[in-house]
């Protein structure tokens, strides 16, 4: 039976070796340095940068137990941490929303009249008008003077509603001149009188909550001594 060219089992050691350097050499590689193939070592073909099993993998990785708990529960610590700050965050913002929408309802209470009480103001000076119409001398007429007497009792009780749901009458006589709620329409020298007083109200303006329906029209002090303003007037057994 013919062996094949190859058949270890039936070579000599000096055929095995020259077989092996005739394919290295194919290859461009040799074995020079190991005359016994049976004493070579498989750490000499070793390529560190092909092993990827699991042992290198976990060089790196601590074995010890505790260390890793530790390591486990620093990972946890800081997770809770952001947890408490998301937490916080959120809880400011509901807050935020609370008191915003809070104002926002309240705000809705005060002002939803606002539009139809400036609307009823035209009819409140229109009714003053019509009694400033009446002559003075049809004034003392008992039809008229009850007709004129009638359109005050209205214009009246027009003001009083208006008042039940927060609209305030503004009359700033002798008060110091606030442009928030007063619009100056002319200066009065006067130096009898504090300056940048209200000596007279030409309108009487109105307000609703912290905001001005129509800002009282006035005529504004000037020359007088500062403006004091009124000082509280002392407890009683003080």
């Amino acid at each position: 039976m013919a062996r094949s060219p190859f058949d270890a089992d039936h070579m000599s050691r000096a055929e095995l070796k020259r077989a092996a350097d005739e394919i290295l050499a194919e290859e461009g590689r040799s074995v020079d340095g190991f005359d016994d193939p049976e004493a070579m070592d498989p750490d000499d073909f070793y390529d560190e940068d092909l092993d990827t099993g699991p042992d290198e993998r976990d060089k790196s990785k601590p074995t010890d137990p505790l260390l890793l708990l530790r390591q486990e529960i620093t990972l946890k610590d800081a997770e809770i941490e952001s947890l408490k700050e998301k937490l916080l965050l959120l809880q400011a913002d509901m807050e935020n929303l609370r008191r915003r929408t809070q104002r926002e309802v309240a705000d809705g209470k005060t002002y939803a009249v606002s539009n139809f009480a400036r609307d009823m103001l035209e009819v409140s000076d229109n009714l003053s008008r019509a009694v400033s119409a009446v002559p003075d001398e049809e004034a003392e007429n008992a039809a008229v003077k009850s007709l004129v007497e009638g359109v005050q009792m209205t214009d009246r009780a027009m003001i009083s509603v208006m008042e039940r749901h927060g609209v305030k009458r503004l009359d700033p006589k002798g008060e110091k001149f606030d442009p928030n709620f007063h619009q100056a329409m002319f200066e009065v020298p006067n130096t009898e009188v504090p300056h940048n007083s209200v000596v007279e109200v030409v309108q009487t303006g109105y307000s609703i909550g912290s905001r001005v329906l129509r800002p009282a029209m006035v005529g504004v002090a000037k020359g007088g001594p500062k403006f004091e303003a009124p000082q509280p007037e002392a407890e009683a057994g003080e």
